[in-house]
């Protein structure tokens, strides 16, 4: 007589194919989401030509303004992105009017102390990341529904493992190395219970924040459009119609500042709209770094007249919490300190990510048998991915330096190196074994990330010698964090080395049939 099927035998099953099932995907939504709690860090590297200027908010909008007067005065809208302790810019994005003629750049920087273009390489910085860690790379809606399913079975896998494990504090203190299976099982357990909390968090945080897409059934049974329902959860101001009637913009500078008072903390962007107009608004929106709540209040004046109009009304306790777990997720109200220790956290979350995944054909290898074909189809996806999506990060970031910085559609380039060079790695390994694919794929990203700071030095007159002597933290610290990547893989392609590669004998008649792996 078989015996029952255990509540923890059943939560193990779910545990190892919800795991296996969304793993590949999980692992790179955690390291490229991990990469983007710096993606202002980044993309200040990526664009070397900008140096950072400690500008007020207030002189930074009014040089935006200045600018904006000049070369988009009948638009539509202007946002206008405020520079910060993060941020060596002014960015700006317009909505031209319908009459306006000839091409628009699809973004306009300036220096935030006297408001002059910058002229600088195109690329996405750190955005990429950013962006790719939620979609995938995969048009509206299709990456984020994609992204969503993969955090519902990462938050039913974080729970099963809860349920499976019996000992899981003290798997928290127990780490064997060299032990085969049993080593990998304990670097699973630790990368997890280490930072459970952080896993859950990120976890739940993320599946919030894009709710009201995967279940946007309220919204459209209680609001007309979709705008409605934003003006009341987002702080949209009402929507004014441009009058006709011409009305001189007044300054914006004072209007930041008062916004900023009312706050009592920085401003991060001004939205003009019908600039010119007698309905002219400008609606300055508070920091993310003052609170927890991403969601922070906005202020809206009169451009016109520099009249206070409406403060963003307060939610309820609901759309305040949707806010917080927004801001836990995105951790834009974090310090620096507190910022790293969500970088590591992050990187906790890939490696149990990576090795939940080798811990699958590990337990699955028999000694000297020929692996079967679902063996061996996820042993060439985890290198595929655990080697060589890092190989095309890295190629991603080679390529700012490389791709000559006038090119046209470089930023396109950049991103196409990232994918190019890991598929391309993908399907290289599949002619080699699977040790020396595992050694040559981690040394390949060795010398990938040492690299960056010595093509950095090259190209630009930004080098680690030359950013230490000058006191440039973000671009020393930066390339530091490159050697240090290259030294971890390096330190990884060496042990694998160490280990004898396994030898495969024929398998058995019963082996043949599949029976073993039943």
């Amino acid at each position: 007589m078989t015996k029952p099927v255990t509540v923890r035998q059943s939560m193990a099953w779910i545990h190892s194919w919800l795991g296996l099932l969304a793993g590949w995907l999980l692992f790179a939504m955690f390291l490229t989401g991990t990469a983007s709690y710096f993606r202002p860090e980044i993309t200040q590297w990526m664009q070397p030509e900008f140096r950072a200027k400690q500008v007020g908010a207030a002189q930074a909008a009014q040089t935006a303004m200045d600018h904006m007067q000049t070369v988009g005065a009948d638009d539509v809208q202007w946002f206008i992105y405020l520079p910060d302790a993060r941020t060596a810019v002014t960015r700006i994005f317009e909505q031209p009017s319908a009459t306006a003629k000839g091409p628009r750049p699809a973004e306009i920087v300036l220096d935030p102390a006297t408001g002059t273009p910058l002229a600088a390489r195109e690329t996405r910085g750190g955005e990429h990341f950013y962006r790719f860690h939620f979609q995938l790379q995969l048009p509206h809606p299709w990456g984020r529904w994609l992204a969503g399913l993969c955090a519902m079975f990462m938050l039913a896998a974080i729970l099963s493992g809860v349920i499976t494990h019996k000992r899981i504090f003290a798997d928290f203190f127990t780490l064997r190395w060299n032990k085969g299976q049993r080593s990998w099982l304990d670097a699973h357990n630790v990368s997890a219970v280490l930072a459970l909390p952080y896993h859950a968090m990120i976890t739940y945080t993320g599946l919030i924040t894009l709710v009201a897409m995967y279940m946007p059934w309220p919204v459209m049974a209680t609001y007309k459009a979709p705008l409605d329902f934003g003006a009341v959860a987002f702080g949209i101001p009402a929507d004014r119609a441009a009058t006709g009637v011409a009305a001189p913009l007044l300054p914006i500078g004072p209007m930041v500042a008062g916004a900023e008072t009312v706050f009592g903390a920085p401003a991060t962007r001004v939205v003009v709209r019908n600039p010119n107009d007698g309905a002219s608004t400008v609606t300055v929106y508070r920091h993310p770094s003052a609170s927890l709540n991403a969601r922070g209040p906005s202020v809206t004046f009169s451009g016109s007249t520099g009249r206070e109009l409406e403060r963003s009304s307060d939610v309820g306790p609901a759309l305040n919490t949707a806010g917080v777990m927004l801001g836990l997720h995105v951790a834009q109200y974090a310090g620096t300190g507190l910022r790293w220790a969500y970088f590591l956290l992050g990187l906790t979350g890939a490696v149990m990510v990576g090795t939940g995944l080798l811990l699958w054909t590990t337990k699955r290898r028999k000694p000297g048998a020929v692996p079967f074909f679902g063996l061996r189809l996820v042993e060439r996806l985890n290198i595929a991915v655990i080697a060589g999506l890092p190989i095309g990060m890295a190629g991603y970031l080679l390529a700012n330096r490389l791709v000559p910085a006038s090119a046209v559609g470089r930023a396109d380039t950049e991103v196409a190196t990232m994918f190019w060079l890991w598929g391309g790695v993908a399907i290289a390994q599949l002619a080699r074994s699977p040790q020396r694919a595992w050694i040559e794929g981690f040394a390949l990203a060795a010398v990938a990330f040492a690299a960056i700071p010595l093509v950095n030095a090259a190209t630009t007159d930004r080098g680690l010698a030359a950013s230490l002597a000058s006191g440039d933290l973000l671009f020393a610290g930066f390339d530091g964090a490159m050697l240090a990547t290259a030294g971890l893989f390096g330190v990884a392609a060496w042990i694998v080395a160490k280990k004898p590669e396994a030898k495969h004998r024929r398998p058995s008649h019963g082996q043949s049939r599949g029976v073993s792996h039943a």
